[in-house]
């Protein structure tokens, strides 16, 4: 059976955030993040357990050609992959175990 994507709905805050940024920096930028996300959740949905855990059982995955991670945990039980954020990797660490230790 295959895994399924879940993601929680702070997640297309953080998306949606840094495709405002980046179009602001240069015309169609975002897009092209936003692309590269979706990309990197397919390979998820292919690869669930193929990144490395960096903390709390929370795995992260690097955002193709920009600085930013994509955080999630796999459920084996259900076949899900639970995505909780999408931050830079600019972003102070603590932040991201606060919103991913629930």
């Amino acid at each position: 059976m295959a895994y399924k994507l879940k993601i929680e709905p702070v997640v297309f805050i953080d998306i949606q955030e840094a495709i405002d940024r980046y179009n602001q920096l240069q015309k169609g930028l975002g897009r092209r993040f936003h692309a590269s996300v979706k990309k990197q959740f397919k390979l998820l949905e292919k690869y669930p357990q193929g990144f490395a855990v960096r903390y709390h059982q929370v795995r992260c995955i690097i955002v193709d050609k920009f600085p930013y991670m994509v955080h999630y945990r796999v459920n084996d039980q259900s076949k899900e992959i639970i995505i909780t954020a999408d931050f830079s990797t600019s972003r102070d660490p603590d932040i991201w175990e606060e919103r991913t230790n629930k």
